[in-house]
């Protein structure tokens, strides 16, 4: 390790796959992510075995050792497992004597073929010295490592027409003529053969992965193992305590209806704005659950072994789970793009769904998703990406009677834009570039991560209140309260000033922050001369 080092320092920079820190002794936990993440997609992008991040070594490569301890590293590494998506880890952790001093080699393995390495859903990666967002192309070259290896499309010698239900082939006929409507004719001259051929669920006659999933009788899934065509229907009550569940298999051409029908969409009623007539939704639009559900059958990284989850909460939400990382980029890019996207993991199995009508391609289907939820003034759809899953919420009813309706009221505020709005009531964490993106149009206010909507909203969506309780107090004003106590009560301990102004601070800064807000008006109003300090006692200067 001593030699490994010794090659690492003579380095004449650092590079895409190494990163020296001074790290005296510690490191912020958030930033250790980010370059866990960005130097882990280097590694891959260079076939390389590994990559470096050396506690103890100045940029410049001056070695000046770190205290760090086992317990810290031991945190370290109980935050990258959590947060990483693929989970990761480090390969190993070398301590090595320079100099007499301690030096710490955090040795960091290369993200896993055909899946970019994310940091709290945010990829990362590196320009020479510098640490940013993954380039597009960067992340497009990791994604497609994978796309040449199609696992719906491998064949079963061992499997025949006789392990697809005849049933499913008779209502996938049903769907294939409603897609080529100008072959009808020509359809019900087919054999089965055939037409299995044409709606590519088959190759060459030889049964598929899809062939299984899609039409294959309930005793065939054995075919595809350790895959599984598994989807698993929950039933949660308010207290998030399940009720009631049920599993459904091969051929999920049948069982998606069946599926369907287990949740139970009710009526839901409101009142819109400027009307006394209530409107009456059903709480999940049928196209919304059709799209969230064959999504997942479409989308599923089948070679993991896991099955797909539907989680119908009382509560009025239903979350959708399938395993494998979501492909593009963000669901954000996906709604900016409006576009199909350039590949799929499972494309012989998409393009069968197409043809059995099941999925578009088009790249339309999440936006319509995000635009049926904002026209019915419901939240819009929560997606989680971490964790090498995609998982999404949709809630069926409003949460807030006012927000979301008048947000829509806003002049040229685009779906995009109430999107990001969306996150920022959700307390979700936001990208620099978005952060950048609402600030630019005075969306929001605040400071990094504490954010909250700006008085412009605030007055468009009649959320004055809210938008005080979020700000809080301006300095000035903290600091008139500060002064106007003590000139009325003559002294006080800081303990006391906490208790009269910790309920008036910003909602959105907890109780450490706000502490150190009262701490920093102190020390101002103390080095303009207005008041001192003697022992633990603040009163006016004199």
């Amino acid at each position: 390790m001593e030699k490994i080092l010794d090659s690492l320092l003579s380095l004449s920079t650092e590079n895409e796959i190494v990163e020296f820190k001074e790290a005296k002794n510690q490191y912020s936990k958030d930033k250790l992510g980010q370059y866990f993440s960005a130097l882990s997609n280097e590694a891959n992008l260079a076939d390389k075995g590994k990559a470096w991040l050396v506690f103890g070594v100045k940029d410049n490569k001056t070695v000046v050792g770190t205290d760090i301890t086992d317990k810290q590293l031991n945190e370290f590494k109980t935050e990258i497992v959590q947060h990483t998506s693929p989970r990761s880890s480090f390969i190993n952790v070398h301590k090595v004597e320079k100099d007499g001093k301690t030096i710490l080699m955090l040795e960091i393995p290369p993200a896993p073929q055909g899946q970019p390495l994310s940091w709290k859903g945010h990829c990362y990666g590196r320009d020479g010295e510098s640490l940013g967002a993954l380039l597009s192309d960067e992340y497009d070259r990791i994604k497609a490592q994978n796309i040449s290896k199609d696992w719906s499309a491998e064949t079963i010698e061992s499997a025949s027409i006789s392990d697809l239900s005849e049933e499913a082939i008779a209502q996938a006929r049903i769907q294939y003529k409603s897609k080529k409507p100008s072959l009808v004719n020509e359809i019900d001259e087919w054999t089965n053969d055939v037409f299995l051929n044409k709606a590519k669920i088959t190759i060459q006659g030889k049964i598929t992965n899809t062939a299984i999933l899609l039409l294959g009788k309930p005793e065939s899934e054995h075919f595809i193992n350790p895959a599984t065509s598994q989807i698993t229907w929950i039933l949660k009550d308010g207290d998030n305590l399940e009720k009631d569940y049920e599993h459904f298999t091969c051929p999920l051409l049948l069982n998606v209806d069946k599926i369907y029908n287990k949740i139970r969409n009710l009526k839901y009623r409101y009142i819109k704005d400027g009307t006394l007539f209530p409107e009456e939704v059903d709480q999940y639009d049928p196209y919304i659950i059709r799209e969230a559900l064959n999504n997942c059958i479409a989308h599923q990284d089948y070679t993991l072994g896991s099955k797909i989850v539907v989680v119908e909460n009382e509560n009025a939400s239903l979350t959708f789970a399938n395993a494998g990382s979501f492909i593009p980029q963000s669901v954000e890019k996906v709604i900016k793009a409006d576009a199909p996207e350039p590949h799929y993991r499972n494309k012989f199995l998409t393009d069968a769904m197409v043809n059995l009508n099941m999925i578009d391609t088009i790249g339309s289907g999440i936006k319509r998703m995000f635009t049926i939820q904002r026209n019915k003034y419901f939240p819009l759809p929560d997606y989680n990406l971490a964790q090498n899953k995609v998982q999404v919420k949709i809630i069926g009813k409003v949460l807030d009677p006012n927000y979301a309706r008048k947000l829509a009221q806003i002049p040229d505020l685009s779906l995009e834009e109430i999107i990001l709005l969306d996150k920022v009531v959700k307390n979700n964490e936001l990208t620099d570039i978005e952060i950048k993106t609402l600030k630019a149009k005075k969306l929001i206010e605040g400071r990094k991560p504490n954010f909250h909507i700006s008085s412009k909203v605030a007055s468009a969506t009649n959320q004055k209140e809210d938008y005080i309780n979020l700000k809080g107090l301006d300095n000035d004003y903290i600091q008139k309260i500060i002064t106007d106590y003590l000139e009325r009560f003559g002294s006080a301990m800081r303990s006391d000033l906490e208790n009269v102004l910790m309920n008036k601070l910003s909602e959105g800064l907890d109780d450490s922050q706000k502490i150190n807000k009262i701490k920093n008006n102190l020390q101002s109003l103390r080095n303009k001369g207005i008041i001192e300090v003697k022992g633990k006692i603040w009163k006016m200067s004199k």
